[in-house]
């Protein structure tokens, strides 16, 4: 197996992160249909362009963020980090967070450009050279806050589906055996975390903090 679904956060827990998208996400975001909030470089969507939230928000963030935000944000990447480490075998301690990781917001809006066309399939450690292990930990619920949306593996003998949960950690190696696409989102909004990991030191990134 190279794949597994894991319930490390709790509905709370994801609750407050989601909020946390939420406000940050709610700054500007994209004129299509997906946005993403990046904590550590502090990429922000905004139309059809992407601007530094820190810099370009600069005395603001203070009444969107808290430390607590960013404390609950470290913690969550920690257990991710632990699970994937048990389940692959790896050393913790030589798993390094690498970008990008970032907060993610789809809904049903017309893509305006490339980087809104979520929908089709790759493989992460093409996409992204740095990507030795991603996971993804679902904000919103499949069925009753948006539809669509799905994380959909593409196997040779037939696709596997996750149906995304508040709370649930999907997780992977980045390779090739795992190329996977996500439904189109139909209706509502879907929210989720990129958490990626790497084996080189070189590519590693640290948490984020409030500036």
């Amino acid at each position: 197996m190279k794949r597994h679904c894991y319930s490390v956060v709790t509905r709370e827990e994801a609750q407050v992160l989601r909020r946390l998208a939420e406000r940050g996400l709610a700054l500007a975001g994209s004129e299509g249909g997906a946005s993403i909030l990046d904590l550590h470089s502090g990429a922000l969507s905004m139309g059809k362009q992407f601007v530094n939230i820190y810099r370009y928000f600069g005395d603001q963030i203070g009444d969107v963020f808290t430390q607590e935000d960013f404390q609950l944000y470290r913690d969550v990447r920690g257990r991710i980090q632990a699970v994937i480490a048990e389940t692959f075998g790896l050393d913790p301690t030589l798993m390094y967070l690498t970008k990008p990781t970032f907060f993610s917001r789809i809904n049903s809006t017309a893509a305006k450009t490339q980087h809104d066309e979520y929908w089709h399939p790759h493989i992460d450690k093409v996409t992204y050279g740095s990507f030795d292990y991603t996971s993804l930990l679902y904000l919103s619920d499949y069925g009753s806050d948006f539809s669509g949306g799905r994380f959909v593996f593409m196997d040779q003998n037939g696709n596997r589906t996750v149906e995304p949960r508040a709370g649930r950690v999907s997780f992977f190696s980045s390779g090739s055996e795992n190329l996977h696409r996500v439904e189109k989102v139909t209706w509502g909004t879907r929210y989720a975390i990129t958490v990626s990991f790497t084996c080189d030191p070189a590519h590693a990134i640290s948490d984020p903090a409030l500036p």
